[in-house]
């Protein structure tokens, strides 16, 4: 079990200012892994009060020296991914696989890409008699989601140290353990006192210190819509910018003409991964009606053979959840063609693979984010009716399209009211910007679009 019994604020591990403490579980076998302080207000302030503090001298390292110091930054988390990996499994019950490939890869990548962006991005440019230029907008809150733990850390605090930023991290209270395993890695990276914080702790208590600072200039959330509203009123209250990602319902629409079987199967995978906990999952497969039973059968098929291969869910209320909405989208009617609302294991916050079809475009399964390996497939009559189903939730986060031709899956992904559209499959970019539309939130992350949002604007004219 791994005990932490202080805060990385100042460049250094300092006690927390109350006794309290948060567990975490393991969520395959419900044993606690690990401890972490419940930090307070007061702690959230002297992080704040640090940051500000090594905000002038930051800002002022030259470009090149930050990327440097980000470069250093991802050759520790390099050698210590297989340490990154296994503290992920134990924290959110991800399979150990899994974790080495994404959990741990992904993060590097990123760090990676802005230890390359801050070097070469250009932070001033002309316009006409004037010279823009573009300077840290200050200090940072960022509020990390359990999902993807170390990923959205690296995805908030990397473009903001390339930017001149500095940073307050409040972790989610499920996965801190990965948390600090990263301030650890920031200290051996080298990155001066004060630049990057950490405060453990829950969020109505820390996290909401954080959002409401007033020595707090951006505040980076990721996390459920209902909480993403909160801090839009608290930060509109105090004119404070805000990037919000927040929850997604995506579409995956298959075309008459693509490759069926390919394209059920990456979308039942798609939805399976993390066990189902993914912002961007493709949880609405949309199948032409003189298809749709084959893609039911093949999605069916597919999933079943995930039973043994995906972790738990992240904890026992989320399990409850679930189990919920899967027990709702029978009642309202929805097929159940692959698992169902029973656990399939006495231990551990599992939750059956699922799979319904006969799924209306106003049930709530079709509506509503569940966060959980649950898909559901829906029948459309033509491509304007698929749009209409595409678009007809109040998310916009992320989708798919899949056609015989890439032409055609562009010309309907144009179409598409959301921020990000996997083409015929395809991979993962780092530097590719990520974010929604409606309420799947404001802002960006990854590449030169995730680095802008920590800047500030300032024109000369000459």
């Amino acid at each position: 079990m791994k005990a932490h019994d202080g805060m990385y604020i100042d460049g250094a591990w300092r006690p927390a200012a109350g006794p309290d403490t948060i567990e975490v579980v393991n969520p395959v076998d419900e044993e606690v892994v690990g401890r972490v302080p419940a930090g307070t207000a007061y702690d959230v302030d002297t992080a704040v009060r640090a940051a500000r503090t090594a905000l002038p001298g930051w800002a002022a390292t030259p470009p090149a020296r930050r990327a440097s110091l980000l470069g250093a930054l991802r050759d520790v988390l390099v050698s210590r991914k297989d340490e990154i990996a296994e503290t992920v499994t134990a924290e959110l019950g991800a399979p150990l696989a899994f974790s080495q490939a994404v959990h741990a890869s992904v993060p590097i990548a990123v760090a990676g890409s802005y230890a390359e962006l801050a070097a070469t991005y250009a932070f001033e440019e002309k316009a006409g008699n004037s010279t823009v230029h573009l300077e840290p907008i200050g200090v940072v809150g960022a509020i990390t989601p359990w999902n993807y733990p170390l990923h959205q850390i690296v995805a908030k605090v990397a473009p903001a140290l390339a930017a001149g930023c500095t940073v307050v991290l409040k972790p989610a209270e499920d996965t801190p353990l990965t948390a600090q395993l990263f301030a650890e890695a920031v200290h051996e990276a080298g990155l001066p006192a004060g630049v990057f914080n950490l405060v453990t702790g829950l969020g109505p208590v820390a996290g909401q210190a954080l959002a409401e600072h007033p020595g707090v200039d951006l505040v980076s959330f990721t996390g459920s819509t209902a909480v993403g509203r909160q801090i839009g009123a608290i930060a509109g209250a105090a004119i404070k910018k805000v990037a919000l990602e927040l929850g997604g319902k995506s579409a995956n629409v298959i075309l008459p003409s693509a490759d069926l079987a390919k394209a059920v199967n990456v979308g039942v995978a798609n939805v399976m991964s993390n066990s189902g906990q993914t912002c961007s999952a493709w949880t609405r497969m949309l199948v032409h009606r003189d298809q749709y039973e084959e893609a039911v059968g093949l999605a069916a098929a597919a999933a079943a053979k995930y039973g043994e291969r995906i972790g738990p869910v992240v904890n026992a209320k989320q399990q409850a959840r679930v189990r919920s909405y899967i027990e709702t989208g029978i009642a309202e009617g929805a097929r159940l063609v692959a698992g169902g609302p029973e656990s399939p294991r006495e231990q551990g916050y599992f939750v059956s693979p699922t799979v319904f079809a006969d799924v209306t475009p106003d049930m709530t399964i079709a509506q509503e984010e569940i966060f959980g390996p649950v898909l559901s497939v829906l029948r459309y009559e033509d491509e304007e009716d698929a749009l209409r189903i595409a678009n007809g939730t109040v998310y916009g986060l992320a989708g798919a399209v899949w056609a015989g031709d890439e032409a055609e899956a562009v010309a309907f992904a144009r179409r598409m009211e959301t921020g990000q559209v996997d083409i015929n499959g395809g991979r993962f970019n780092p530097l590719a910007p990520f974010g929604g539309y409606k309420q799947s939130g404001v802002g960006r992350e990854l590449g030169t679009h995730g680095l802008s949002e920590y800047l500030q604007t300032k024109s000369f004219q000459f």
